[in-house]
């Protein structure tokens, strides 16, 4: 097989088998293809013919470059993740990207907002208006059960048992979990189903299962929720931008702060390693304080 019969049976790998999304899969194809000019470029074309030797050589040209360290930690990755298929097919006796460990980047806090932020949030979709009932539904989805954009923007009523007030939710990695879904976004969901929802549907004579839709009743976009949060921002008082990742962060965060324990919310997100939800276990500034005044003499 060529390099490009190879790259694309990876491709349709993790599409099929892992589940990956296709933004997800052409970031694997981009970070390839540039691996690829780059043997080319070197006089070694062949990606089943390298060896430990080529891989620096990699590291120091993309060093050359001036590529940020998070750049060439996610070159490094999708070439391993690469290899290692190339290694389940049997046709290199090891991956020549594993001994290859960048340092560790210093995680940043995620961004979220306050308790009383969030009200003020909730404060700029009050109305009866269609677009009103599915901007509160999809703020209370979203904060309400630390829906990813994606899953949100995939979500049909199918999977929504609102007599349980539960979701079954298709995740990344073809993974599936089970969410609660609180009183006031199952309320707020069933009136946007019932009332404006249905409206747009009807006059645009659209008919899908989709919960979330656009003003002319297709479904809605991860682009286009980013949209519609950063007007609900304009509208509200809030200074700040958004992004839908921010409610999945403050639902995370929130729950921690009241007690939630980490393995509980690692479920919920639907994270495969509990290392990846340990991000959320700073604490907000109001609770430094309120365990300040708790348990220090002095306070």
């Amino acid at each position: 097989m060529t390099n490009e019969e190879w790259i694309q049976a990876f491709m349709r790998y993790l599409i099929t088998e892992r589940g990956y999304s296709v933004k997800t899969k052409e970031a694997y194809l981009r970070d390839l293809t540039a691996f690829c000019e780059f043997l080319e470029d070197s006089g070694s074309a062949d990606l089943l013919a390298i060896d430990h030797l080529d891989v620096r050589v990699y590291l120091a040209f993309l060093n050359d470059r001036g590529y940020s360290r998070n750049t060439i930690s996610r070159n490094i990755a999708s070439l391993r993740s690469f290899y290692q298929y190339i290694l389940k097919q049997e046709k290199m006796e090891e991956n020549p990207f594993s001994y290859v460990h960048l340092k560790k980047k210093k995680n940043r806090l995620p961004r979220f907002f306050y308790e009383k932020e969030i009200d003020i949030l909730f404060q700029s979709v009050e109305g009866d208006r269609p677009l009103d009932q599915r901007n509160r539904a999809l703020l209370e989805v979203l904060y309400g059960a630390g829906l990813r954009v994606s899953e949100c923007a995939n979500l049909t009523f199918s999977v929504i048992d609102l007599d349980n007030s539960v979701m079954l939710i298709h995740g990344k990695g073809n993974k599936d979990r089970y969410v609660p879904l609180g009183s006031f976004a199952a309320d707020a969901l069933q009136e946007y189903r019932l009332d404006g929802r249905k409206r747009i549907m009807e006059r645009f004579q659209k008919d899908h299962d989709y919960v979330f839709i656009n003003h002319r009743g297709d479904q809605i976009t991860p682009t286009g929720i980013e949209y519609v949060l950063n007007q609900l921002i304009k509208k509200s008082s809030l200074s700040s931008s958004i992004h839908p990742h921010m409610l999945r962060h403050t639902f995370a965060t929130h729950l921690l702060n009241n007690g939630a324990d980490l393995r509980t919310v690692q479920e919920l997100l639907g994270h495969a390693n509990l290392s990846t939800t340990q991000i959320y276990t700073h604490v907000t500034k109001e609770s430094l304080q309120k365990s300040y005044r708790s348990f220090h003499p002095r306070a």
